[in-house]
């Protein structure tokens, strides 16, 4: 309020304050949803040796996304005597928090399923290989779109330029490498970070296009090619 908003009203203010109140019960409640259960289920006696490290791990992740949370939302209350820029909070913790939870949600739909379905018996053929290897990158790119965009949002380098595909009159613009360091440029210039974005963005629907593709080409369960068709078809939602 001291630094920008001077004329927010308290109904305003209100909305801003629920939006993150409910985000904190929400989280807060997802935590009790797994970990009473989980002790329950442990309790019981219904959870195997290598389950047992699953579950706990994953109860480590959901006490870490918490508290990553904390410290994120710290970032952005702390003055800043030496800066008048917008108050926002770290765009390397707003990243951390992001990928936290993707890793969080990935590993419980992983457990989830791997309990739910059974595994398939396929052939270790040369193209399966190589079509899991194929899907294990695209998945590691995907990730690191995500995990951009954070830094996208957390230095609102989406308002710096809204045109597409060019970003301005130029395909590369003048500001790209506007920082020294020029590695400074990657995480805290919002130019070059949604020119990063941007290009991350194309290279994964690409990857999943050719991942596609190529599975095509091999004779795969239903259920694995609906997966991949989903994922083509969710990629170019997105």
């Amino acid at each position: 309020f001291n630094s920008l908003n001077h004329d927010m009203t308290l109904a305003e203010f209100k909305f801003i304050w629920y939006m993150e109140y409910s985000h904190r019960m929400w989280g807060r409640i997802v935590g009790l949803a797994y970990i009473l259960p989980a002790a329950y289920f442990w309790r019981r006696g219904w959870l195997s040796r290598p389950l047992k490290g699953c579950v706990l791990a994953l109860c480590g992740l959901v006490c870490f996304q918490g508290l990553l949370g904390w410290y994120m939302v710290k970032s952005g209350l702390e003055e800043k005597p030496d800066s008048y820029d917008i108050p926002r909070v770290s765009q390397y913790r707003l990243a951390a928090h992001l990928g936290s939870a993707l890793v969080l949600y990935s590993a419980s739909l992983w457990t989830g399923l791997s309990l739910l379905l059974p595994r398939h018996k396929l052939p270790e053929t040369h193209q399966l290989l190589r079509l899991r290897r194929y899907a294990h990158g695209t998945t590691a790119l995907i990730f690191l779109t995500a995990l951009s965009g954070a830094f996208v949002a957390g230095l609102d380098a989406g308002l710096v330029y809204n045109s597409f595909p060019k970003m301005g009159e130029r395909w590369i613009p003048d500001d790209l490498l506007a920082f020294s360091p020029v590695l400074k440029n990657i995480f805290e210039n919002p130019t070059t970070v949604q020119f990063d974005h941007r290009i991350l963005g194309i290279a994964s629907v690409t990857a999943i296009t050719a991942l596609y593709l190529f599975s095509r080409k091999i004779p795969l369960p239903r259920r694995t090619r609906m997966a991949v068709t989903s994922l083509l078809a969710v990629a170019c939602m997105q």
